[in-house]
């Protein structure tokens, strides 16, 4: 399955949701357990030699179509090794490989400079400080506070322990392969540290002045769940109602043992609902069936799925099976992103059904499983193994969903306390209501 002789030194790292389909859908796609770049035994031109064979094989091997994006492969190698065997650095040779993924013209497929890898990859411990970010306009900014916190939404960060956040931020910007779903994950990891110990952290508050905090890192909230191989996640499901419209949140689509009797349950509870909010905004993906049991609760229809998912010599189609006393009101989904790959499948595959009305950002185009194997030169490279196309005929891969209604959260509306993007449904909602 792997290429030939020369690239057996490559090691396969899954992401963390990268399980093979059609269990568990990648998601964080970029968050790769830091490791040391792989000892180079050989001349560094043998490694190149042996990391290109490797990307071309497996691509040959392990992409959905046997003829990838309907190319030539064989001759797509021909083409390039000669390049490849010219390249007298690792950023040229880094660059030919770059350029054959670039021939497919799909996403998914690309080569992270070992460096990069380290950069976005940051494991100090699961313990959070009580808050969440975003990067907004370039500024990494507060947008969600927990509990008994010192810290406001709409504060800018600046320093998170040893990091300096805008500088980070600037740096992995400069990568062209790392999109706005691995920039977020980067950042939200410099947050974290051990539970219990103190973090310093540095903050920019509305007025412009500067406030240093230490901050207890606490355990996070929600369930550790495991699934298959993965290690535990923490899944935080919420239910609450706001001016008569059901608000749900949900973490990431794991511990289906809880939340999908949760789900159930908040959709009876709110029957008589003037409408429903689904936040999937930071949502990285998870268990595809689940999405397909969800959407179940949202519709009465027969015979209505999601979308299908084509593997080398596969297929799995998202079928919806309806509830008998499923929410037929109007639905409201919340992405960004961030939402990725089952998040991407449920939002987009009821939009598609014209069941729900979306809201929010576009989302992060990494619908596909995915794997991360480290190369013999120990660069990253990144590959999928399987395509999806929305009941509506759309890759979601690389687009990602668009939002019906583009809302965009901005530090002067988290500064005044407001959330944009709930807002805006809230308002559609309460106009569904006012209508005859």
């Amino acid at each position: 399955m792997h290429a030939p002789a020369p690239a057996c030194h490559a090691k396969e790292v899954r992401s963390p949701q990268g399980l093979t389909p059609p269990v568990l859908l990648a998601a964080m796609l970029f968050t790769l357990t830091p490791a040391k770049v792989l000892a180079q035994s050989g001349p560094a031109k043998q490694l190149q030699i042996e990391s290109f064979e490797t990307v071309w094989t497996t691509v040959r091997d392990k992409h959905w179509d046997p003829r990838p994006a309907g190319l030539d492969w064989q001759a797509i190698h021909d083409e390039y090794r000669p390049l490849i065997d010219a390249a007298t650095s690792a950023g040229q040779a880094r660059g030919v490989m770059r350029a054959m993924l670039a021939r497919l013209k799909q996403t998914h497929f690309a080569i992270l400079a070992a460096g990069a890898a380290e950069d976005i990859a940051n494991d100090e411990g699961d313990g959070t400080p009580g808050f969440d970010v975003r990067v907004l306009d370039g500024h990494v900014v507060v947008t969600e506070i927990y509990p008994e916190t010192q810290v406001h939404a709409g504060w800018e960060l600046l320093n998170a322990g040893k990091w300096g956040i805008p500088g980070l931020v600037a740096k992995l910007n400069e990568d062209a392969a790392i999109n706005e779903y691995a920039l977020e994950r980067a950042i939200q990891s410099r947050l974290t540290g051990t539970a219990g110990a103190a973090k310093h952290f540095v903050f920019q508050d509305g007025s412009g002045e500067r406030i240093a905090l230490d901050l207890k890192l606490r355990v996070p909230r929600g369930e550790l769940a495991g699934f298959g191989n993965l290690p535990p996640q923490r899944v935080w499901f919420e239910f609450h109602k706001i001016d008569n419209a059901g608000f749900i949140r949900l973490t990431e689509f794991l511990d289906l043992p809880r939340v999908m009797p949760a789900f159930g349950t908040a959709i009876q509870d709110c029957a008589q609902c003037d409408g429903l909010i689904i936040d999937l905004r930071g949502n990285p993906g998870g268990i595809g069936g689940m999405a397909m049991g969800m959407a179940g609760w949202l519709t009465d229809r027969q015979d209505q799925q999601l979308g299908t998912m084509y593997m080398r010599g596969a297929t799995l189609k998202f079928f919806i099976n309806p509830r008998a006393d499923a929410y037929t009101g109007p639905v409201a989904i919340l992405v960004d992103g961030t939402s990725a790959s089952t998040s991407e499948i449920f939002a987009g595959g009821l939009q598609d059904l014209h069941r729900a009305r979306i809201f929010g950002t576009r989302t992060a185009g990494s619908a596909l499983p995915s794997v991360i194997t480290r190369l013999p030169n120990g660069d990253g490279f990144q590959y999928a193994v399987a395509n999806y196309i929305s009941e509506g005929g759309r890759p979601l891969e690389g687009s990602g969903v668009t939002p019906d209604v583009e809302v965009r959260l901005t530090r002067e509306s988290l500064l005044a306390g407001r959330d944009a993007v709930a807002d805006a449904a809230l308002e559609w909602l309460r106009q569904q209501r006012r209508r005859p």
